[in-house]
């Protein structure tokens, strides 16, 4: 009874380690100020801190967007809300083949630290990662 108690336990703590909102007043000014050096002009919607590191949601020229941050004030990553007729017909061929009669409810161009473009499309509860020349990446759960 006790182990099995500690594996829920175990696996609660795992789930909700995932990402976890937090308050404005508990980013550190770090991150607050690369976000705001990045955009300027933008309110933040929300933040999260997900392995480490902070993400804040916000809306930019009419897009959603989200930007990875890391404690030091570093921009990890770019996500940027696309319309699905945006997407390549290399990564919507592949989805219409692989994920069959399910339909793709969101796109994101995600751009790293590096440059590196690849994009997301949300399928069900599902995000499946393309490279930049619309190449399967993998696919993770939401």
């Amino acid at each position: 009874m006790k182990k099995i108690f500690l594996l829920l336990v175990i696996g609660f703590a795992a789930t909700t380690a995932n990402a976890q909102k937090v308050k404005e007043a508990e980013v550190p000014a770090e991150v607050k100020a690369a976000f705001t050096k990045n955009y300027p002009n933008v309110k933040a919607k929300g933040w999260e801190k997900e392995d480490g590191n902070y993400e804040v949601e916000f809306d930019s020229n009419k897009n959603e967007m989200t930007l990875v941050i890391d404690p030091k004030g570093n921009v990890v990553q770019t996500e940027t809300e696309i319309k699905v007729s945006e997407l390549s017909k290399t990564i919507t061929d592949y989805c219409a083949k692989n994920y069959a009669g399910k339909k793709i409810k969101e796109a994101s161009k995600i751009v790293d630290a590096k440059g590196v473009v690849t994009y997301e499309a949300e399928i069900e509860k599902m995000d499946v990662l393309f490279d930049a020349n619309g190449r399967f990446i993998k696919e993770s759960k939401d």
